[in-house]
């Protein structure tokens, strides 16, 4: 095939000898099946950010450090460099992702190497050494489901004992290859410490029953999420720690007036910290 634009340089700098053909168009990126000598791998090239569908970048990226404060300044400006810098940091933030990941036994693609906006990765294959294919094209026997959701869940718990959240994890995110499944696509990937990062762990695990439930009904009635977030708040949680998939919700209702008090007492200490003078409303109870 004709090489693209985006992988001439690796084609000149001999980092592929071939690109063999077009894997997969995604909303943040495409994925080409490339050759080196006699191996095959993946190159993965970012699109640009007004060329990808991907919304509420923010929202992914809290707690994300940038180590360079004046890259930092000119992301939070927006500015052309600073705009720059933010998709060269959504880039980066995979490549990270895989190589912390790989280290802490999770299940994703070895990364080779990322130049000029293209990851090169293993490529993950089934039993034929074809790519292999996502967890949506794949029919699974009741037991088969049960077994896979509950494999997934572990690799779920893995990355958050090592800081990660997935923040996209679904049947469309998780390759089945002849050993088992892969996990993949982390741009969006959201630091276990970002207030956020519960939200989007237990949406992770969620969707993950709810397509393995199709299969094996059972899997509807586990409640893994809030039981896995709870050991790791109170420091407990280990990649092996036993997990039962129940979880006793409390029935009390928010005391709702009590936050708020906090959160306005917490802001006039702040007010007159920096002394700034606040108007008092005076009200007549009825």
């Amino acid at each position: 095939m004709k090489v693209p634009s985006s992988l001439e340089p690796l084609m000149e700098c001999m980092m592929i000898d071939e690109v063999l053909y077009r894997l997969m168009s995604g909303k943040e990126a495409e994925v080409f099946v490339v050759r080196k000598d006699q191996e095959i791998f993946c190159a993965k090239v970012y699109k640009e950010s007004n060329n990808r569908s991907f919304r509420q970048m923010a929202t992914y990226t809290e707690g994300r450090k940038v180590r360079d404060s004046r890259q930092s300044r000119a992301m939070q400006k927006k500015s052309k460099f600073g705009r720059k810098e933010t998709e060269s940091e959504w880039q980066r933030a995979e490549v990270d992702a895989l190589y912390l990941l790989a280290d802490a036994g999770v299940r994703v693609p070895h990364a080779r190497a990322f130049i000029d906006g293209v990851l090169l990765m293993e490529m993950i294959c089934d039993e034929s050494g074809d790519p292999a294919p996502r967890l949506h094209e794949v029919d699974f026997s009741p037991d088969q489901a049960a077994t896979c959701f509950r494999f997934l869940v572990g690799e779920a718990t893995r990355m958050l004992c090592a800081g990660i959240v997935h923040g996209d994890l679904s049947e469309f995110n998780v390759l089945l290859a002849f050993d088992g499944p892969v996990i993949i696509d982390f741009p969006q990937a959201v630091m276990a410490t970002a207030n956020n990062a519960f939200m989007f762990f237990q949406r992770d695990v969620n969707q993950l029953r709810a397509f393995f439930a199709k299969f094996a009904p059972e899997v509807a009635q586990s409640d893994y999420a809030p039981e896995i977030w709870a050991h790791f708040q109170r420091g407990k949680l280990l990649p092996d720690t036993p997990l039962t998939g129940t979880f006793q919700h409390s029935k009390r209702a928010a005391d709702v007036r009590s936050v708020m008090d906090n959160i306005q007492g917490a802001k006039d200490d702040e007010d007159e910290r920096r002394g700034v003078k606040r108007k008092v409303n005076f009200r007549r109870d009825r």
